[in-house]
């Protein structure tokens, strides 16, 4: 790869970044070529580096949140998925689809909330309340997700609960605590909550985002439900990332504060090139950067180590199969559900098409 690229062209920190634009250029020709050779796919998060999300809608992938992601894979005829995004979107990949070679551009690439709740010990709470519906959010491991009998992401949990809330179940959540009492507060469920967060939505400040409506008093304020309590009172719109960009093409404003991750901004300013987006504040006046929202594993994702794993075949996600077997039960529930709901989550670029998306998941 080197040799394509240019020692001068590659940033060698491990990030995989690309230095020059002839260097991205040549080096995403390389990887649409990669693909194609190996009868692959790109699917990637709104989250990752823009150009890996430019290069995987130029080459017949996606661009989504969790549960397209996990949705066009399992519907794709590629034989190989490449996922660019942290492990837990490889292994739900992987569980998925048992007969195809997942890859990733680093298996480096983790997730706090993944981190913040080891098998183990979740299995001991769980063990300990077996009167209550197991449910997780897909930013776990495999074995979190093995025992649990629902398996949700941010776009469908509110759905899910609700339907478990009205059959008289009681809950047992995990790992994101914020995003646990939104659903909580917002369905009247009873749930048990374990007491995980997300490092870059824990971030924001409520205070810090009060002062900044007041400075731009006619923002729309579009909030991810992993941010604190505090910050979702304040928010116009509370929801997924695909939720967050139907709302910024549809709802009539010009400037919209973002609290979530700032790889999203790159698809709303996309979608809607003529309005403002500005990341929210996770810190005060003082602070070395006033929004930090970017996550540092995501960040891990790259063109160049994607170019090397399409080169080398190295990076392969690997789930055992009797683990396989139970995790994929919650996965399939929850797909099953959304299918059963029609439940779209993926913003085209159309409003009126769109516009059912964010109905009735803002205010918050």
């Amino acid at each position: 790869m080197n040799e394509l690229l240019g020692l001068a062209e590659v940033d060698m920190s491990g990030t995989g970044a690309v230095q020059t634009p002839e260097g991205k250029a040549a080096i995403k020709q390389r990887i649409a070529r990669l693909l194609e050779r190996e009868q692959a796919v790109l699917v990637a998060h709104y989250y990752v580096d823009p150009d890996l999300q430019d290069l995987a809608e130029e080459t017949g992938g996606c661009v989504a949140d969790s549960l397209e992601m996990a949705r066009f894979g399992r519907a794709h005829r590629a034989r190989t998925l490449v996922v660019a995004g942290v492990r837990f979107m490889g292994e739900t990949a992987k569980i998925l689809n048992p007969e195809k070679r997942v890859l990733m551009p680093t298996l480096q690439a983790t997730c706090s909330l993944d981190l913040g709740c080891p098998a183990d010990a979740f299995g001991e709470f769980c063990d300990q309340h077996p009167d209550r519906t197991v449910v997780v959010y897909a930013n776990t491991s495999a074995a979190v997700k093995a025992r649990a009998d629902w398996m949700v992401t941010s776009s469908i949990g509110l759905d899910v609960v609700a339907h478990l809330h009205a059959r008289g179940e009681k809950i047992l959540w995990a790992p994101d605590r914020h995003l646990g009492r939104y659903v909580q507060q917002a369905t009247g469920a009873d749930m048990l909550i374990w007491p995980g967060a997300c490092v870059v939505h824990d971030e924001f400040k409520g205070i810090e985002l009060e002062l900044m409506k007041r400075e731009r008093p006619n923002a729309k304020v579009l909030v991810h439900p992993e941010a604190p309590a505090s910050v979702i009172a304040l928010a116009d719109v509370v929801g997924s990332t695909s939720q967050l960009i139907a709302a910024a093409q549809s709802l009539a404003a010009d400037e919209f504060i973002v609290a979530t991750d700032v790889g999203i901004l790159h698809k709303m300013r996309q979608l809607a090139p003529s309005k403002r987006f500005v990341e929210a504040p996770t810190a005060g006046n003082s602070a070395t950067c006033k929004s930090c929202a970017h996550c540092p594993w995501m960040a891990m994702n790259g063109l160049a180590n994607l170019a090397q794993v399409l080169e080398t075949g190295s990076n392969e996600i690997v789930v055992e199969p009797a683990m396989r077997e139970r995790a994929v039960v919650c996965i399939e529930r929850m797909l099953d559900f959304a299918a059963r709901r029609r439940v779209r989550v993926r913003a085209s670029g159309d409003l009126a098409r769109d516009a059912p998306l964010f109905a009735g998941i803002g205010p918050a």
